[in-house]
């Protein structure tokens, strides 16, 4: 067996604790591990157990709620690794970030089934989906044994037709109504609902605009119960909203949709920069009163 994992016995009570002293209930913040050579903003900077490791000490000691190691880049256009490299990725920096830092929460960013499992062992708490259950579906079988928190992001398609999908009506509704019926189809697989956390999908089969219009209606999606968990962090559409072709430079573009998000309810923000973000949050805690 792996280490244990830290996993909450109850997602509600950790995301309703106090972040702060000054507010109850204000987002927790997750910092962003790519374990990959070729991740939109930050390919091969963790190529090294040892880097990974102090990123991750780094961002703790910034404040970091908890950390998501990933090992497959699925910006658009990214390749598929497969199984076994991803697993080759994560898990010796999982077990060791796992043996340095054993209080953290730890989630892993995976669509497959085996990973998921591999990792869980490991000692991961969560598993962070950017399939929702749709790209593997066994992945829901595994996460529901497991009994651990499970962020189902909306997408459509995978890395290379994503951008052809990105057709909606009403974008925010149709969002919700996919998401919905994922949830059904996790619960149906024997997930709990009260370890299901959505994700609206930033970026993945979304335009620009249709990005826009989540966030400024993301409430919407906050009112059905789900913890929302929001992940905008140097992603294309605040380049394009910005003119910045540089995701690194994209921190303030990433700032300002964090307060949004805070705004409407969301319960996680996801980030690479986590210090200035935990400000964010700390400030909006402040005027939140």
């Amino acid at each position: 067996m792996g280490l244990p994992s830290r996993r909450p016995a109850s997602l509600a009570a950790w995301l309703s604790a106090n972040a702060f002293p000054t507010a109850p209930g204000v987002p927790r913040v997750i910092g962003i591990l790519n374990l990959t050579p070729d991740s939109f903003s930050d390919g091969g900077r963790l190529a090294a157990v040892e880097d990974a490791l102090r990123a991750a000490g780094r961002m703790l000691a910034q404040g970091a709620d908890g950390l998501d190691l990933g090992g497959q880049s699925t910006r658009p256009g990214a390749s598929d690794v497969g199984p076994e490299e991803e697993a080759r990725r994560v898990l010796p920096a999982l077990a060791a970030i796992r043996a340095a830092h054993p209080e953290a929460i730890l989630s892993v960013d995976t669509f497959r089934a085996p990973v998921a499992a591999a990792a869980l062992e490991a000692g991961a708490d969560w598993i962070n989906d950017v399939g929702g259950g749709r790209r593997d579906p066994a992945i829901l079988k595994v996460v529901a044994a497991a009994d651990c928190p499970y962020v189902l992001m909306h997408s459509r398609g995978d890395s290379t037709s994503m951008d052809q999908l990105a057709v909606y009506g009403d974008v925010v509704q149709e969002v919700r109504q996919e998401l919905l019926e994922s949830s059904g189809r996790a619960m149906a697989a024997g997930i709990r609902r009260e370890r299901l956390i959505w994700d609206p999908g930033l970026g993945f089969a979304k335009t620009t605009e249709q990005n826009l219009e989540l966030l400024r209606r993301l409430s919407e999606l906050a009112g059905d119960g789900f913890p929302v968990l929001v992940g905008p962090s140097r992603k294309r559409f605040i380049g394009a909203v910005l003119e910045e072709p540089r995701p690194r430079a994209r921190l303030w573009g990433t700032a300002a949709v964090c307060g949004q998000a805070i705004a409407a309810g969301a319960a996680i923000l996801r980030v690479h920069d986590v210090g200035p973000i935990v400000q964010v949050v700390r400030m909006a805690a402040v005027l939140r009163g």
